[in-house]
């Protein structure tokens, strides 16, 4: 795989360590390894490492590690606990899946080239990587297209579809040009009915219409010295259009209702989802404007063209709205590959706002795939999980926890139950919860609940709370069982 940068091993199982290194050149990766003693001064010694693979640590905890070097990603190695953090990238089983592996790897470069523990040659870049987040190759077209007309006073038309971010390439845009210290300002032209759009762009007198009870500046005038941003050009209607093109063709206007003209020192951006050239073969957009406008365009990439840059979208958007909602979450593996796999209609935007309703619907949670709405669960075998929802498998998981190992034959006739033989399962049920009734009776569904509390505390603890390991013993699928421990607000942890 194409890696760049160095790879540290960090685990104190030697051969293990040994056969990473191996694995790890085989790939192209290069690595670093040793005593660990030797990585953790490595690690503070070091600003060019990619990523850390760690398995067992004696004198130092993953959490400090994460804490400690916030700006390194890491992946851990048969760990029996979940971690939040930003920089932990994820988990791998040894020995490796090497799809799963590459993949992981991939993202350690992906957040590595977001967080650069070296200066920039240029400010831009990283302001670029701020804004534009990802790595693909389309997005890395889009980084050098602004990098190369930021500079210049260009007008920029910015196409693409609904939700890809034009608005953040036109702030880009701005940020990186020399009028970075004055006012950006949007407007969508498509929003504003059109006989306020002139008042709106160019301001407008007292007295100029009903209404205009004092002079107002337009959003030209609020631009001076900075950027304009036009929205959804394409909606604007033509009288407008014949107005905006004198304003880009002169660098001057008047408000509604004045005769003073207003010289406009402002650069131009447009964007709109629409085909402007379609829309000029049908005269519902004039040439001459369109020409004014495109004279640097930007297409940005729908979301779809650019999967792989999902893992660290998600890492962004949950950054932004962990602010405003106060709470985290945290996305497994299989959900992470389970959005890889939608078209996404409504490009980042649609991506957003289901990272939103996640954290409000988990807050502080790990995100399943099964925990996704319907249409995102790509690789959710859904004929299993009824299975799993059927009386019967739910009588076989009530048996499975609470038979000891004598009763495996048992168990296991329970687990085939089926509609014929019913009654037999109902005679092996009585005999595994054989108790005797109180004379004033008891709640079978709170005590059902207890026992089932119980059994699922003490496998966890068993298994240090590794849930994979919990549902063996139990007898049940990892998704049944993550299911039951959100039921009952358990958590891995809690076994600790």
């Amino acid at each position: 795989m194409d890696f760049e940068g160095n790879l540290l091993i960090l685990d104190s199982d030697s051969e293990r360590r040994q056969q990473i290194e191996t694995i790890a050149g085989f790939l192209g990766i290069s690595s670093q390894s040793g005593s660990e003693d030797d990585c953790l001064a490595y690690l503070d010694d070091s600003n060019e490492m990619t990523a850390v693979i760690i398995g067992k640590v004696a004198k130092v905890s993953l959490p400090q590690l994460l804490v400690k070097y916030p700006k390194i990603p890491f992946i851990g190695i048969n760990l029996d606990v979940e971690y939040s953090n930003t920089n932990m990238m994820g988990y791998v089983k040894y020995p490796f899946e090497l799809d799963d592996f590459t993949q992981q790897m991939r993202y350690c470069q992906s957040f590595y080239a977001m967080h650069p523990r070296k200066k920039s040659s240029g400010e831009g870049n990283e302001t670029l990587l701020r804004l534009l987040v990802g790595q693909g190759s389309a997005i890395k077209e889009v980084r050098h297209l602004i990098e190369q007309v930021a500079s210049t006073d260009a007008n920029v038309l910015i196409l693409g579809e609904s939700g890809t971010g034009k608005e953040v390439v036109a702030r880009s845009v701005h940020e990186l040009s020399n009028r970075r210290n004055g006012p950006f300002v949007p407007i969508n032209c498509g929003a504003i009915p059109p006989d306020l759009l002139e008042s709106e762009l160019f301001g407008h007198e007292k007295g100029a219409f009903t209404g205009a009870i004092s002079s107002r500046k337009g959003r030209f005038e609020m631009a001076e010295s900075g950027t304009i941003f036009l929205d959804e050009i394409g909606d604007m209607p033509m009288p407008m259009q014949v107005k905006l093109l004198r304003v880009l063709q002169e660098r001057c206007f008047e408000r509604v209702g004045g005769s003073r003209p207003i010289k406009a020192d402002v650069r131009v951006i447009a964007a709109t989802h629409r085909h402007l050239e379609e829309m000029i073969a049908e005269g519902k957009f004039r040439e001459d404007l369109f020409y004014r406008l495109n004279v640097f365009p930007i297409d940005t990439p729908p979301l779809r063209d650019r999967t792989d840059d999902i893992p660290l979208l998600l890492q962004e958007l949950i950054s932004r709205h962990s602010l405003e909602h106060r709470v985290n979450i945290r996305f497994t593996q299989r959900a992470i590959s389970s959005l890889m796999m939608h078209s996404w209609p409504g490009n980042v935007r649609e991506l957003s706002n289901l990272v939103e309703r996640l954290m409000i619907l988990h807050p502080n949670c790990i995100v399943d795939d099964v925990d996704l709405p319907a249409k995102y669960q790509y690789g959710v075998d859904k004929k299993a999980l009824e299975q799993d929802a059927s009386p019967a498998s739910e009588r076989a998981a009530l048996l499975a926890m609470f038979s000891d190992s004598a009763d495996d034959e048992r168990l296991s006739s329970a687990a085939s139950l089926s509609t014929g033989d019913a009654a037999a399962g109902r005679d092996e049920e009585a005999a595994a919860f054989a108790q005797i009734l109180p004379e004033d009776g008891i709640n079978l569904k709170d005590m059902l609940s207890d026992l089932e509390i119980n059994m699922i505390r003490q496998a966890l603890d068993k298994v240090n709370g590794v849930t994979a390991r919990a549902a063996e013993l139990l007898g049940m699928r990892r998704t049944t069982l993550v299911e039951k421990m959100k039921k009952f607000g358990i958590a891995a942890r809690d076994s600790q």
